[in-house]
C-alpha cells in the first residue's frame, strides 16, 4: 500500500483545533469534507463515531487511528491532525494523544483499509517519526514525513 494514495496534503492539520474526541473526529472529518473526498458529511461521521462507542482507537506512543466504514465513499481517505500538546483520547497506555490519524473506507472493501493500517502502523511505531512529525513546519514538511519514510 503506498500511503500516498490515501494522504494528501489538503486533509493535514498541523494544529487542531478541538481538544475532545467527538469534536476532533467531526474536525477530521470535516477536514475531508473541505478537501472534496467526502460528500455525505453526515454518513461518516456517524460511521467513524458508532465505531469510536466500540472500542477506543487511542493507540500507544500518542497516536489515535479512529476509523469507520460506510459505502457512501468510493475509496478509502484519510485525514491527519495534530494537537501538539496532547489530549486524552482515551489510548491504551493512558498516554496524551497527539497524533490523530482518521480513515473512512468503503463498507465492502477491507483490504485497503487493512493494508493502510498495516503501513501506517508500521511507520508511525517509530520513535523518529512520531517526533518528526510532531516539529514539523508546514503542511509540506508533514506531508514528507508521512509519505517518504
Amino acid at each position: 500500500m503506498n500511503i500516498r494514495k490515501v494522504i494528501q496534503k489538503d486533509t493535514l492539520c498541523l494544529s487542531l483545533t478541538s481538544r475532545d474526541k467527538p469534536a476532533i473526529i467531526t474536525e477530521l472529518v470535516d477536514l475531508l469534507v473541505a478537501s472534496g473526498k467526502i460528500t455525505d458529511r453526515k454518513a461518516a461521521l456517524k460511521a467513524v463515531l458508532e465505531r469510536e462507542k466500540k472500542m477506543t482507537t487511542g493507540m500507544h506512543h500518542g497516536l489515535a487511528i479512529p476509523h469507520g466504514k460506510t459505502d457512501t465513499v468510493e475509496a478509502l481517505y484519510a485525514a491527519v491532525g495534530l494537537i501538539p500538546e496532547g489530549v486524552d483520547f482515551d489510548s491504551q497506555d493512558g498516554e496524551p494523544t497527539r497524533i490523530i490519524i482518521l480513515t473512512i473506507s468503503p463498507s465492502h472493501r477491507a483490504g485497503p483499509h487493512i493494508q493502510f493500517l498495516a503501513e501506517l502502523s508500521r511507520l508511525m511505531n517509530r520513535e523518529d517519526v512520531r517526533r518528526d512529525v510532531l516539529n514539523a513546519g508546514s503542511v509540506d514538511e508533514l506531508y514528507e514525513i508521512l509519505t517518504t519514510r
